[in-house]
């Protein structure tokens, strides 16, 4: 509670929580994983255009990316930890861009969230890539021709079914800007599905939500 009040106290001072964060945790600390797989024609839709964003053009047909693999406490999460890891090749955050849009995403990934870990950068983003592959991302949403507005609920239906071993309480969806935005999955640090803590389960509410097709 302490920890939140100051960060509270803080952030309204103006001030970046990030740097005392990582004076603090230390890696390896955590409790539990979040996988966040974002839908690209979305976050194109949102935000890559206007950034005119290599990962948004057609030739790369992308769907559910890998945002990142996040640790996390029961409540709040580690952030740029100290860590005696080296940081990834630059070939490393490359061999990312096929599940994560861009190699830029794959070093800010590692850097703030791989850090915690107590992984090397290259165990961290193996881990990452094996758990995104785990994972059964619907066929459906691949499917569609043009956009439609749905209910959130629908999308993590979908994955509940494609993903059976995965309990309502470990799936969250996020939206943004009235698109859905990302599928959140909690796991253990031994990559089986748990409940999402409290900060993590914000489930959409939206019954019309955007979603845009595969390029």
């Amino acid at each position: 509670m302490r920890r939140f009040l100051l960060a509270a106290i803080l952030a309204f001072a103006g001030f970046s929580t990030s740097a005392l964060w990582a004076d603090g945790e230390k890696a390896g600390e955590f409790d539990y994983y979040v996988l966040a797989l974002s839908w690209s024609p979305n976050w194109c839709e949102i935000e890559g255009d206007a950034k005119g964003s290599d990962q948004c053009h057609p030739r790369h047909d992308h769907g559910w990316t890998l945002h990142g693999l996040w640790p996390q406490f029961h409540r709040g999460w580690p952030s740029y930890c100290n860590t005696p890891e080296a940081p990834p090749r630059r070939s490393e955050t490359a061999e990312m861009a096929d599940i994560m849009g861009s190699p830029g995403l794959a070093w800010h990934q590692w850097k703030k969230h791989g850090t915690c870990t107590g992984l090397s950068a290259a165990r961290y983003l193996d881990l990452s890539r094996s758990t995104y592959e785990s994972v059964n991302r619907p066929k459906i949403f691949r499917k569609l021709q043009r956009s439609v507005t749905l209910p959130a609920t629908l999308v993590e239906q979908a994955f509940l079914q494609a993903n059976p071993n995965f309990e309502k309480d470990s799936v969250t969806v996020i939206c943004r800007d009235h698109h859905i935005q990302e599928v959140r999955l909690c796991l253990s640090k031994d990559m089986q599905p748990v409940p999402c803590g409290r900060d993590v389960i914000r489930d959409c509410t939206l019954k019309d939500a955007h979603f845009t097709p595969v390029r």
